[in-house]
């Protein structure tokens, strides 16, 4: 009898009929065996593989931390949690009722009135919104504070504090330098402040985008069910919540079915919690042990249920534990961290060249002159420190801000339904009796198909199931069924349009078979069970059962043929099987059917029905049949799709749908074109297990598979370009991500589902839906797309790798004049020569003209059309690539210190880990994985900084000193002349040129020059330095876009405000100039002709030429990283989706 079955029993039967395999794998590496009982899933992947142990240790390294995770939930907070003011839970619904002033139907809850519209609002002008307050955060003064502390400004305050220290040892030599102080810390906080307003800004934006997607929730309001921003609850509301959803509010449930909630959040309560309605209240003392409440922000997990709202904003649970909700937290993003790499790199170059400066000027040029030593060596500093680097890079970032990014996927791992497809399900075709019915019209069934009519044997059966065994509601009876909104997930609603036809008075129907008993349907059973009050010869109660095709044929043993039960043979599994790949392999998800009459002498009216202690019935079903529903790929998808595959990107499904709809749909988006092992056995007539796995590129995993795999077959599965997981959970999903993570691939997921919550929030960048997306899943993702269409994705993925070219085009343009403001600074001591740029100039040239130009490139287009969406990603995964990851985690594996009984992993100190940083670059592994070749592009490479500091550096620098040359020997200085006369600095008694007290200087040609014409000359001299290093940069804009394309032509020249930052800089340094009463500051001279720019000019021209030369160069390895065209790709919209049968 079914009553005896224990669930242990039943569980063990239904996994031994579901044995087939998508993909076998073998737990000990060696040989597979496929089982395929009934053909109910395809058969897939059978690796053969005989391993050693290294190879199993190489295979396993990188996934180690996952499985030492724990998983177990703590609790905690106990003081706090039984210190809340809540006692509603232990009322009974009278009271209740009274106490909050409200009405509702325990029995039938969807006829409950709730509170009138004008009471709702009185309530909610009394009580105020359901909204916490915000967790504290910085003040403003703590995140300047912040901003200010960066190192780039750190130095620069240091720097400018060594001047002022100077100016009080001598006040009157050192004067000067007051300038040069007071620049140097206004820079620095300059910085912070630009970076403070972004980040103010930042979070401006972001409270507005959350602001424009509230949370919602369903509440019963006149009588009717509506959907009204959870902010506007109050007490005494009636609330609708499904799985799915986050509890808008406190509340109290008085009808539940099969309601679970996860406290996880509250209470550490790793398992979801069965939460039930108690009419005469709880017995429970403590709130978070009471079985009828359901705290505010939990998320339902499975069923449904029905409450009034008990407490809203923070008198709820979770706001009277402020604690709970915990501080803001930030995790720097990868883009981040190589900035802060790149700066702290900087600036050790810089100081480490000006301490060795500074010991080369006291030995030699200054002679144990302290404050001109200190004052030379802040110059060198300034000279490596790019000063207007850090808001050039803020400024650049939070202009894209504005724009979508997702600049840096290497793996995309995408939801189907909703996601790829429409979530529109449409009934299309039933199966019963052997016998295949059309319920949609289409021209690409079979001759064999019959039209659908409800009088053709089997068709009142599957009607009646689809019509009682369902779970939707409507947010209006009293209006036609044709007109009502469904609330519903999609295959619900696609199932009771369908059985609403059919069916003369819906409501009618539904209250003459009430529902006795009911299991809805959850992740992990796949089927959901329905007892209903329809007579029969033999008893009063029917049980229908729908579901995934293999849960509910499991649970099967004779099937329905022209209304009698015949028992299920061989045939019947050959004809199941026929029907079920006919169905599916059109992408149709496919729904199973059975039913059981109930024989009246052991299911009687009074029987008591329990799924804890598996009282109801769950074997011995009578098979019905098979519906099949399309839910249409989304417009768009498919090129979608096919451009992420043409970027480098993986792009996989993860659905829960079956491998062969699966597959069929696939198939129909670009995300699989090759053959499965399944496929090609097919089409070549091999048997299965003599096709080699190299011979395929696309595979279909199970889900029942995953949890049984090992490194080496994730690896397996992760080397194919085109995978698909089907029959997944929320926990294989979540598994799927970390595995590809510990591959080293970026990981983006898109979802908008419960299920895909944790997977989301796991993801680097987690994408879920706006319109179709559940809160959880908004909650828990990066990237919100608002108009739910997947490709957006293409959008955020282009916008975001043009934004990293144009963040890279601008560092690499601002630190190039480095090398032209640092050598001549070395001309200066080693030679030496008159100084050719001083400090304050190099602020200039970094704050002036270079920041309104380095900001320019934001706005920059892409060089060619589709040239940055056909490069792989920047850190691409490979074979190279993992295995190197795996032995870098390899050798932290053996090197770990572990409890010698149970082998757990010992973390070692903090004082530990430092020291072992300490020692680690004086060690060889360090620097074997430090110079270890790696095809990943940093934002600053070594490309990057041969280009700034050895290419175009070095011909500003020879250009600028070109220029500086020319100059003073038209002035009457030759470099001889100029060597001779700064060397008499150290001459006994030492003499000063170029000051206005200067003596004469007798050049080598015999001409005396004055003390005047000295300092004009070094004026006119250092302007030609300034305006060499301004006009080569001017050349050097269209230079650095030089890499698919020579750097000339419309998308190179077609950023109008790059030449609006070249107008803006030439008007400063015009003005600096040929600006007399600025030579005080900055020195300079109006006396400098024109004609002496044509000689920077023609150094910009060499400049060019050299782009277009290392053009050609890099031509070669730009081909090497392009992604070679796919075979087969379809890149043109889906027409007709509507019963496509896949060719394959």
């Amino acid at each position: 009898m079914d009553t005896h079955d224990t669930p242990e029993k039943r569980v063990a039967d239904e996994e031994a009929i579901v044995a087939a395999r998508a993909v076998a794998f073998d737990n000990d590496g060696g040989d597979i065996q496929q089982k395929a009982p009934h053909g109910m899933r395809p058969k897939g992947v059978e690796m053969k593989r005989e391993m050693t142990k290294e190879d199993k240790e190489l295979a396993d390294a990188g996934y180690e931390h996952l499985k030492h995770q724990n998983n177990t939930g703590q609790k905690e907070g106990d003081a706090k949690l039984d210190g809340v003011d809540i006692h509603e839970h232990g009322l009974g619904f009278q009271e209740l009722q009274t106490e909050l002033d409200t009405t509702f139907d325990a029995k039938d809850p969807s006829i409950s009135p709730g509170l009138s519209s004008e009471e709702a609002k009185a309530r909610l002008s009394r009580n105020g919104p359901n909204i916490l307050t915000p967790p504290k955060k910085k003040s403003a003064l703590r995140k300047y504070y912040d901003c200010l502390m960066s190192m780039f400004n750190i130095l620069l305050i240091i720097a400018g504090i060594l001047e002022y220290i100077l100016l009080g040892v001598d006040f009157k030599d050192n004067f000067p330098n007051t300038y040069l102080g007071g620049i140097l810390i206004g820079v620095a906080f300059l910085n912070a402040l630009i970076e403070f307003y972004q980040l103010q800004k930042s979070e401006a934006i972001l409270a507005s985008f959350l602001a424009m997607i509230p949370p919602s929730c369903r509440v019963v309001r006149d009588g009717t069910i509506l959907t009204v921003p959870a902010a506007e609850l109050v007490k005494g509301d009636i609330v609708l919540v499904r799985s799915g959803d986050k509890t808008p509010a406190d509340l109290i449930l008085f009808s539940a079915n099969d309601l679970k909630v996860d406290n996880s959040s509250l209470t550490g309560e790793s398992e979801p919690q069965e939460r039930l309605a108690r009419p005469a209240g709880s017995l429970m003392q403590r709130p978070v042990e009471a079985e009828n409440l359901l705290f505010n922000s939990t998320l339902i997990v499975n069923g449904e249920g029905w409450g009034v709202v008990v407490r809203t904003g923070d008198h709820t649970l979770i706001g009277q534990i402020a604690a709970l909700t915990g501080n803001e937290t930030g995790k720097q993003s990868p883009l981040g961290a190589e900035i802060g790499h790149f700066v702290m790199m900087v600036s050790g170059i810089a100081i480490l060249f000006a301490i060795v400066f500074f010991v080369v000027g006291i030995t030699t040029a200054y002679k144990g002159k302290g404050e001109q030593t200190v004052t030379f060596a802040v110059s060198i500093l300034v000279a490596f420190v790019p000063e207007g680097l850090p808001s050039v890079v803020t400024l650049l970032l939070s202009i894209a801000a504005k724009r979508m990014a997702a600049q840096n996927l290497t793996l995309l791992a995408t939801d189907k339904t909703g996601t790829l497809t429409r979530n529109q399900m449409t009934v299309t075709n039933l199966w019963s009796g052997l016998r295949m019915f059309s319920a949609f019209q289409s021209n690409n069934d079979s001759e064999d198909t019959e039209t659908f009519s409800i009088e053709a044997p089997g068709m009142r059966e599957m009607v009646d199931i689809a019509a009682l065994n369902s779970h939707v509601k409507f947010d209006k009876t009293d209006i036609p069924f044709e007109q009502r909104r469904i609330l519903g997930d999609a295959t619900e609603t696609g199932l009771i349009r369908f059985a609403g036809k059919h069916i003369s008075d819906y409501d009618a129907y539904q209250k003459q078979h009430p529902r006795a008993f009911e299991i809805p349907f959850n992740s992990s059973n796949k089927w959901a069970l329905v007892i209903s009050e329809k007579q029969h010869k033999t008893g009063l109660l029917t049980a229908y059962i729908k579901g995934a095709p293999e849960r509910v044929l499991a649970k099967c043993s004779t099937y329905l043929k022209d209304g009698k039960e015949v028992p299920i043979t061989d045939d019947f599994k050959a004809a199941y099987d026929e029907a079920y790949d006919y169905m599916a392999s059109r992408g149709h998800r496919v729904i199973a059917c059975a039913q059981k009459l109930l024989p009246g002498d052991v299911y009687d009216s009074d029987y008591e029905f329990s799924k804890n202690d598996a009282k109801y019935p769950s074997t011995e079903y009578c098979f019905c049949g098979l519906i099949s529903l399309e839910d249409p790929p989304k417009h768009g998808v498919r090129e979608a799709i096919g451009t992420l595959r043409l970027a480098g990107i993986k792009v996989m499904m993860v659905t829960g749908d079956h491998p062969k709809t699966a597959e069929a749909i696939a198939r129909k988006i670009n995300l699989i074109l090759g053959d499965t092992k399944e496929s090609l056995s097919k089409k070549s007539g091999r048997p299965i297990e003599e096709i080699y796995d190299d011979e395929i590129d696309a595979i279909v995993i199970h889900g029942d598979d995953i949890d049984s795999l090992q490194g080496w077959q994730w690896d397996q599965i992760f080397s194919k370009n085109e995978i698909v997981f089907a029959r997944t959970s929320p926990q294989h999903k979540l598994e799927i991500v970390k595995r590809a993570q510990a591959l080293g691939h970026i990981v983006g997921v898109t979802g908008d589902g419960v299920n895909d919550s944790p997977a989301l929030k796991k993801a680097d960048l987690g994408i879920a839906m706006n319109i179709s997306g559940s809160d959880v899943s908004k909650e828990a993702a990066n990237m919100i797309l608002l108009d739910d269409n997947f490709a957006s994705t293409v959008k955020g993925v282009a916008e975001g790798r043009q934004i990293f070219v144009n963040l890279k085009r601008s560092i690499q343009y601002t630190i190039s004049h480095s090398t032209p403001e640092v050598i001549p600074q070395l001309l200066y001591v080693v030679v030496p020569l008159p100084l050719p740029l001083s400090a304050i100039l190099i602020l200039v040239i970094d704050l002036g003209f270079e920041l309104f130009v380095a900001l320019s490139f934001a706005w920059d287009k892409p060089e060619t059309k589709d040239g940055l969406m056909r490069m792989l990603p920047r850190r691409p995964v490979n074979d190279h690539s993992i295995m190197s990851l795996k032995k870098r985690a390899l050798r932290r594996t053996k090197t770990l210190l572990r409890d010698p009984e149970t082998q757990e992993v010992i973390h070692p100190s903090k004082f530990s880990v430092f020291m072992t940083k300490l020692k680690a670059p004086f060690t060889r592994q360090f620097w074997e994985e430090a110079l270890e070749r790696s095809d990943d592009e940093t934002l600053v490479d070594a490309k990057l900084l041969s280009y700034a500091y050895l290419e175009a550096g070095m011909i500003e620098f020879a250009g600028a000193l070109a220029g500086y040359f020319v100059v003073f020997f038209k002035n009457g200085f030759t470099p001889g002349d100029l060597r001779r006369a700064q060397s008499a600095l150290n001459a006994e008694p030492p003499v000063t040129y170029f000051t206005k007290d200067s003596p004469d200087f007798i050049n080598s040609r015999g001409q005396r020059i004055s003390g005047d014409k000295q300092v004009d000359a070094l004026g006119q001299a250092q302007s030609i330095v300034y305006l060499s290093i301004f006009i080569i940069q001017c050349f050097n804009v269209f230079a650095v876009k030089a890499k698919f394309r020579f750097p000339f032509g419309k998308s190179i020249v077609g950023n109008y405000y790059n030449f609006a930052g070249i107008v803006a800089g030439a008007c400063l340094g015009m003005f600096i100039i040929y600006t007399p009463p600025l030579h005080v500051v900055f020195g300079g001279s109006f006396h400098l002709s024109p004609l002496y720019w044509l000689i920077p000019v023609g150094f910009g021209v060499l400049l060019l030429v050299w782009s277009s030369i290392r053009v050609l160069l890099l031509r070669k390895g730009i081909e090497q990283s392009r992604v070679k065209d796919i075979k087969g790709l379809m890149m043109f919209p889906t027409m007709r989706t509507m019963s496509m049968r896949s060719k394959h």
